[in-house]
């Protein structure tokens, strides 16, 4: 471009703005390959846009010339600082396995009186089953067992 004053409501200006925005994701090789290509002929063209990008480059090299020593004994003072959470006693863990035990055993006690379920016939073989839950999907194991009969022998041998 020329050394010509643009409008900052020109095309041309967009485009440096637009451009400008992008020179760091550039630099930093975060572009697609397409708008890479538009952001060099566009640099080719405008000498506004390239000389940010000399001082762009300028300044990355100079931030990457920079070193920060680390403090002597930093990982040993950190590490310090880092509490361990306590450790759980054994007779917390014994107390909590007797919860779920004891809470399995009662859960089983109250759902049998709950549910209400159906003695044995005389022949052993009959279901209980929920109405809550209605019919099982077909093919699942559920409707298999639902549909056992004992009468049929069901391919067992006498």
């Amino acid at each position: 471009m020329n050394n010509k004053t643009i409008s900052s409501d020109s095309p041309a200006a967009m485009e440096c703005q637009e451009i400008q925005g992008q020179l760091s994701a550039c630099l930093d090789k975060e572009l697609s390959e397409a708008a890479e290509v538009k952001l060099v002929a566009h640099l080719e063209r405008c000498e506004a846009c390239r000389r940010e990008w000399r001082r762009l480059k300028a300044l990355d090299a100079a931030l990457d010339a920079l070193t920060a020593p680390v403090p002597l004994g930093l990982a040993e003072k950190v590490a310090a600082k880092l509490e361990r959470p306590p450790r759980r006693q054994w007779w917390q863990s014994l107390a909590m396995a007797a919860c779920l035990v004891l809470g399995i055993a009662l859960g089983g006690a109250m759902a049998q009186n709950f549910y209400g379920i159906a003695g044995v016939s005389e022949t052993g073989a009959e279901v209980a089953g929920l109405e809550v839950f209605g019919d099982f999907p077909r093919g699942s194991l559920g409707a298999l067992v639902a549909s056992y009969q004992p009468d049929e022998g069901n391919g067992n041998l006498p």
